[in-house]
């Protein structure tokens, strides 16, 4: 088991701001990961794996989250007809 230590405030910047730029590239190329390859590779290197995973997460629930909110809820069609 590795212990972590916390990273410190310079360290969390970095990360928080390499996630930016990432997330920014992703907004400005349609999700295509592939253009944002090096920025990918400088959010996973600036930020703890835990931190990666998490981030990946509220990045897809942030998107369902807004698609939502522009689309509504569509409840699929079979559901609550017998």
């Amino acid at each position: 088991v590795v212990k972590m230590s916390a990273p410190t405030m310079e360290e969390r910047k970095a990360c928080w701001g390499a996630r930016d730029e990432f997330w920014r590239c992703l907004d400005s190329h349609a999700e295509d990961a592939a253009k944002c390859e090096k920025l990918r590779q400088s959010f996973e290197s600036r930020c703890p794996q835990q931190w990666v995973k998490y981030f990946d997460k509220r990045r897809d629930f942030l998107k369902y989250k807004k698609k939502l909110e522009t689309e509504g809820y569509h409840p699929p069609e079979a559901a609550g007809k017998s």
